[in-house]
């Protein structure tokens, strides 16, 4: 056996291992885990930015481009962030042991459908270090264990926040391989991890398309698929003017480097002379680059021409695609063609209208008068995520606790024979 198949089987069962020592922790035992790391995360910001800093130096250098800079840059506020999505974890009820079903059968026996953890997580990520502590403190919470794949460009920071984590699991005696943090950065390395389907029980990844299309191709182990965000602001016809130009703003450029920012925006052909120039004014005063159909460029002429290719676009960045629409129909029907089954919302005052919209998307969240980029776990009182799930097989929208639980029947009898 040669020292990479060594290294990958050292891992592999170590974390199925340390699985079971987190499998029937107590809620107790697995939130004092969680709370030595909100310490531990508190009194090492120093040292986390010291090497986030190194990792942004490193990405600049080799042109990573802006969007993963900004999700790769850590700060004091975006750290008490990551330390406020633990604090938020632990007040959350243990979502290992719920019942989920009950019933008394005339056979006599007597059947409970019980959460249980799903056993061993392979999370594979790029930019974000902060998906290393979100993922960890879920996979405590949830009694999984978890592989942790950080992409080259976030790894110094990652690795900090898994051995903080780390640290903390061994502080209550629990084997520390429930976080295990991967140091080979080669490709096939992680080729060959996705090949290890004895021990691993889902694979979730964080990034783009190509990502996900690439674990797909060498992974027979269920995934989490987390697609593309090409989400989308539909403003009706009976759509506030001003609700309308601040949810725009926000869900564009409040960070246009998240899944949840919005990339197309669809508008009724009947208010758009009026009301497009009106809610673009504020995203061309912040140097948004706006491209869109003919009919729109008419009716303002800031607005370049747009290809097709654009409104299929997840462009994470100062870019907006526009698409005047009849109705609500074409709306929905944009949507289901150019869409990526992420987030959508719908601008309007009409309750009908904003229900058929809700009822006929078929997104995994799909909002009412809300900016997209509420698109968050944590935003929906998850307690966090690993990510928003776009298929529609067990988990699907954010990722969070329950999400990361399978079940297992228990079923009782007092001599049970069957006839």
């Amino acid at each position: 056996m040669n020292n990479q198949k060594q290294q990958i089987l050292k891992i592999c069962q170590g974390s199925k291992i340390a699985s079971k020592s987190i499998y029937n922790a107590s809620n107790e035992v697995k939130n004092n885990v969680l709370k030595m790391a909100v310490k531990l995360l508190g009194e090492n910001k120093e040292n986390i930015l010291k090497h986030n800093k190194i990792d942004v130096e490193n990405a600049l250098k080799i042109g990573l481009n802006s969007a993963k800079i900004d999700r790769l840059h850590l700060n004091e506020t975006r750290i008490d962030a990551i330390i406020k999505a633990v604090e938020d974890l632990i007040l959350l009820p243990d979502p290992v042991g719920k019942i989920l079903y009950e019933t008394s059968r005339e056979n006599g026996l007597n059947i409970k459908r019980v959460s249980t953890p799903i056993g061993v997580l392979l999370a594979i990520y790029e930019s974000r270090p902060n998906v290393t502590s979100d993922i960890s403190a879920l996979a405590i919470k949830s009694g999984n264990s978890v592989i942790l794949r950080a992409g080259s460009e976030s790894h110094l920071t990652s690795k900090i926040i898994a051995q903080i984590f780390q640290e903390a699991l061994r502080h209550y005696s629990i084997d520390e391989n429930v976080v295990n943090f991967i140091e080979n950065n080669d490709r096939n390395f992680l080729k060959k991890l996705l090949q290890q389907h004895e021990f691993i029980d889902v694979v979730i990844p964080r990034g783009g398309k190509d990502l996900i299309n690439a674990i797909s191709k060498y992974t027979k182990i269920p995934i989490f698929k987390h697609l593309d965000g090409n989400c989308h602001t539909y403003i009706h016809q009976d759509a506030n003017l001003e609700k309308a130009k601040k949810i725009l703003f926000n869900a564009k450029l409040r960070r246009v480097g998240i899944c949840g920012a919005t990339e197309s925006l669809l508008i009724d052909k009947k208010i758009a002379k009026e009301f497009l120039p009106k809610v673009l004014n504020d995203l061309f005063a912040c140097d948004c680059e706006i491209r869109g159909s003919r009919d729109a460029v008419k009716i303002d002429p800031r607005i370049k021409l747009s290809k097709e290719k654009d409104y299929y676009t997840e462009y994470l960045d100062k870019i907006l695609s526009v698409k005047i629409v009849k109705n609500i129909e074409e709306a929905i029907e944009h949507i289901a063609k150019y869409g990526s089954s992420h987030t959508e919302s719908i601008i309007t005052e009409n309750k009908y209208m904003a229900q058929k919209f809700q009822n006929e998307v078929d997104s995994a969240i799909v909002m009412h008068n809300a900016s997209t980029q509420f698109a968050d776990g944590n935003e929906f009182g998850l307690g966090g995520e690993v990510g928003i799930a776009t298929g529609k097989l067990h988990a699907r929208g954010p990722v969070g606790l329950e999400q990361l639980t399978t079940f297992k029947y228990k079923v009782y009898a007092d001599c049970g024979l069957r006839k």
